[in-house]
């Protein structure tokens, strides 16, 4: 594996950096007022500002506007970008707008792709994935999809509630997974024991579709916040199916692997930031006569940060490598996504106590990226989740080879 970076990926990074120190870095004290993320306005002028530069959705094709970036380089401009925790608002390469723009490129047809994709490529709109429901509903567990989908002519009636879902407020348009209870499972979904699912495309403002209120969470760096959506006999004409009907479990896991990989990229960014904090703090600020860099106890903290840091870049780099290479990589993106976010946590959590009380308030960008960071260990499969799926494998792998 070859990890040098091509003339143009390396040009790139340093653009990207230079836009996150210049223009985004100094727009982060407009979050101060915003519980559910940053306002309209603001990611306007983020977006505004990316296309100036010309950075503005650099994972999508070529076709549609984009820079066409590998997953190698979009592991090293995504981190960049996640230096602050506008950047990625500003590329647009946000959840879950990214991952949807990589499933809309995979799966859509060409009439979808124009009246949604393309606009959205542009900075235009904004989208959400409706994934998650409340208990008994699907959850960790897609096999518990309760949202249906119910033909009706030549259109389907999907009636549900969802929540969690992450930029609903203010969203332009919804991928929604709902079950079709009289078709059988397929292949991709043999697995499950729950019936087939179906991705649709919904423009979210129309009759059928209510926004039942935002969430409170300990994170504040989404658009849109995380929202509870109410389907009504949502009506969606067949010519709105994302895809074939029963595939949806198939083309979750097309946009979820690539997701989870470039969650770790964003947040390594963050983390980065975090550590420079620290170090920066632990060299000026004294205690017991000598610069908190010199204690043993400090020292430690910020040596065990930059393994973790390099240990979540390696594992990066590796998996967005195998992915260039054609590999389906859900094992892979599993172990980096658990990975990365313990290894992140961890890094953000020790350059809170670097910091001591000033850890934990607003006075540096810390605090923000420590509350930020903690359900990166929870969206898109808990860590436990993918422990378990991936002792199931290495054990059937053992199994297979007895």
């Amino acid at each position: 594996m070859d990890f040098s970076l091509d003339p143009q990926t390396t040009e790139l990074r340093e653009r990207t950096k230079r836009f996150i120190a210049e223009q985004v870095i100094p727009l982060e004290s407009e979050l101060d007022h915003h519980a559910h993320g940053p306002s309209e306005t603001l990611r306007n002028e983020l977006i505004a500002r990316a296309k100036k530069a010309g950075l503005l959705t650099p994972h999508a094709s070529i076709e549609f506007g984009g820079l066409g970036l590998s997953h190698v380089a979009k592991a090293v401009i995504f981190e960049e970008a996640g230096y602050s925790c506008l950047g990625p608002t500003a590329l647009n390469i946000a959840a879950p707008d990214e991952g949807n723009i990589h499933l809309m490129e995979a799966v859509a047809n060409a009439e979808q792709k124009e009246r949604w994709l393309r606009p959205q490529v542009q900075g235009l709109t904004r989208s959400c994935f409706a994934m998650t429901e409340p208990p008994p509903g699907a959850g960790s567990d897609p096999a518990m999809l309760m949202t249906t989908a119910t033909p009706d002519g030549e259109d389907y009636l999907i009636n549900g509630r969802k929540w969690f879902i992450t930029g609903a407020d203010g969203a332009d348009y919804a991928i929604i997974m709902a079950r079709l209870e009289n078709t059988a499972p397929n292949s991709a979904d043999a697995k499950s024991s729950g019936p087939a699912a179906t991705m649709f495309l919904a423009d979210m403002k129309q009759t059928g579709i209510e926004l039942v209120r935002n969430m409170d969470a300990l994170d504040q760096c989404f658009t849109g916040g995380h929202g509870v959506i109410d389907f009504k006999n949502l009506r969606v004409p067949a010519k709105d199916i994302l895809g074939k009907l029963g595939e949806g479990f198939r083309y979750a896991q097309i946009r979820l692997a690539p997701a989870r990989l470039t969650h770790c990229m964003r947040w390594l960014g963050q983390a980065r930031r975090a550590q420079d904090i620290a170090l920066q703090y632990a060299i000026k600020r004294t205690a017991f006569g000598m610069p908190l860099s010199q204690h043993e106890g400090v020292g430690f903290m910020l040596a065990d940060n930059d393994m973790d840091l390099q240990t979540a870049r390696l594992h990066t780099l590796h998996t967005a490598w195998l992915l260039d290479q054609g590999e389906k990589c859900n094992y892979e993106s599993s172990r980096a996504k658990v990975v990365c976010s313990e290894a992140e946590w961890r890094v953000v959590d020790r350059c809170v106590q670097i910091l001591g009380g000033q850890g934990v308030t607003g006075e540096t960008p810390i605090m923000r990226i420590f509350t930020d960071m903690r359900a990166f260990r929870i969206y898109d499969g808990p860590s436990e989740v993918h422990r378990w799926s991936m002792a199931r494998k290495l054990v059937k792998a053992a199994q297979d080879n007895q």
